[in-house]
């Protein structure tokens, strides 16, 4: 690292800030596949930066749009005024979005867009006179995001105990993650899309339906170590949804543009929500952006309930569809389109199953879960050090193997960019295969250094 480089200042977002700063783990490039470290090493990125990074690093369309951008107009505000590249930017998502999703509320990141949901969903009731709909409904283990209304519908305890009371009449369903029944299942398991019934059986009877306003779920449950959805589940929701006027969201931070073979994770499942949220690879995360879809009959109840000439949502952003934002949307897409990246995706993604279910039978190896090109890998914890394991891997696949993961408790969750190729694929596992192989039962002094 740089000597000129002072580490004191920064305090860094989800990060053991101490340990980190004891040994750093610095980037300072990156292109396609790899990031380049500060000594000089190419790290195969299995994590799409976080999730984030469909098209591979640096790519030079979307680097250039940006670049002409910033020489054309730096920046156009959106309150009152407005901005070719915006309304651009929202044409090319509504051209990839669920038929029917076709207006577009921009902001800058997946909290943002969680929060804007929440709102558009309560004050819609409002317009249309059913204001008695206050009541949200997440899941337990849920990440939706660090926002007050993110952490309120998440289920994430770490995300959520430090901060006291957050939104009230919030309430939460069950996870459908079921090892017992469901442990190393190729794609989606086959047991537990009756627990899409409590939401109707118990929730709704103890609420009322007429109280809720709406239901938010990530299709794929991401950061808490890829939960998927049982065969029916979604479906499920859906009509149940259907039936008592709740409107569904999908939050597809993660899920969105590709992840899983198709632009949306409505479109993999064949359900389409109220809304979906989006950020992350909506501009390959070269600029923050995260955007709101939304039925055109949500926005126009809106449209109809203001009086002429007056602000008809009270939300938005100083950065909603800033120029630099929407000109790498555009062209981020545009790339996913002309590269067929999703059909890419969809065509390794059976490589990429059979390298993830190789690892079972590995040493501390519990389940192994894949959908698309995301697979949870998860770890049997140390008696009395949760989380020691997986980071322990991580490091040393870090730092042995020049190979990045991401863990969240002792979950390894993969995600790697779409151009990720055969050879990439075989040496992302067998970087962790052989990381597992060696493992002895107590980890490195430096993974329990970061034990929450």
């Amino acid at each position: 690292m740089p000597d000129n480089i002072n580490l004191e200042h920064f305090w860094m977002p989800f990060t053991a800030n101490r340990q980190f700063k004891s040994r750093p783990r610095m980037l300072v490039g990156a292109q396609g596949m790899h990031y380049i470290t500060d000594d000089g090493r190419r790290i195969l990125d299995g994590t799409a930066g976080l999730w984030c990074v469909n098209a591979g690093h640096g790519h030079p369309k979307i680097v250039q749009a940006i670049q002409q951008q910033a020489a054309a107009l730096d920046y156009g505000p959106l309150f009152q005024m407005g901005h070719p590249r915006a309304f651009e930017a929202a044409s090319a998502l509504v051209s990839i979005a669920p038929e029917g999703l076709n207006r577009v509320f921009f902001c800058n990141d997946g909290s943002e867009a969680v929060d804007s949901a929440l709102k558009i969903a309560l004050a819609y009731h409002r317009a249309r006179g059913d204001g008695l709909r206050t009541r949200l409904i997440g899941r337990e283990r849920a990440y939706h995001g660090v926002g007050f209304g993110g952490i309120a519908v998440g289920g994430i305890a770490g995300n959520r105990k430090h901060f006291g009371p957050t939104l009230a009449g919030v309430d939460h369903l069950r996870h459908p993650l079921d090892i017992a029944r469901n442990a190393f299942s190729r794609g989606l398991p086959e047991h537990g899309a009756e627990i899409a019934d409590e939401l109707e059986q118990r929730l709704l009877a103890l609420h009322d339906p007429s109280t809720v306003a709406a239901v938010i779920v990530e299709p794929l449950q991401g950061s808490t170590g890829v939960i998927l959805p049982p065969k029916g589940y979604l479906q499920k929701l859906r009509a149940i949804c259907d039936r008592h006027g709740i409107l569904l969201i999908f939050d597809e931070v993660i899920t969105g543009f590709g992840r899983l073979g198709t632009a949306f994770a409505a479109d993999y499942f064949g359900v389409v929500p109220d809304m979906i949220v989006c950020a992350k690879g909506l501009t390959n995360a070269a600029v923050p952006m995260g955007a709101v879809i939304v039925r055109q009959d949500i926005h126009d109840a809106f449209m109809a309930a203001a009086p002429e000439n007056t602000i008809e949502f009270f939300h938005g952003y100083t950065y909603s569809g800033h120029p630099l934002a929407a000109a790498a949307a555009v062209a981020a897409i545009g790339v996913y389109r002309e590269e067929g990246l999703f059909d890419r995706a969809a065509a390794m993604a059976p490589y990429f199953e059979d390298a993830a279910h190789s690892l079972k039978g590995l040493p501390w190896v519990k389940d192994v879960r894949n959908l698309g090109l995301v697979c949870g890998i998860e770890l049997e914890s140390v008696p009395g050090k949760p989380t020691a394991r997986a980071v322990d891997v991580f490091l040393k696949c870090f730092w042995d193997k020049n190979v990045l993961i991401r863990t969240t408790g002792d979950i390894i969750a993969l995600s790697p960019p779409l151009i990720i190729d055969k050879p990439q694929i075989d040496e992302l596992f067998g970087a962790i295969g052989d990381v597992l192989k060696h493992q002895q039962a107590t980890p490195s002094p430096e993974a329990v250094e970061q034990l929450p």
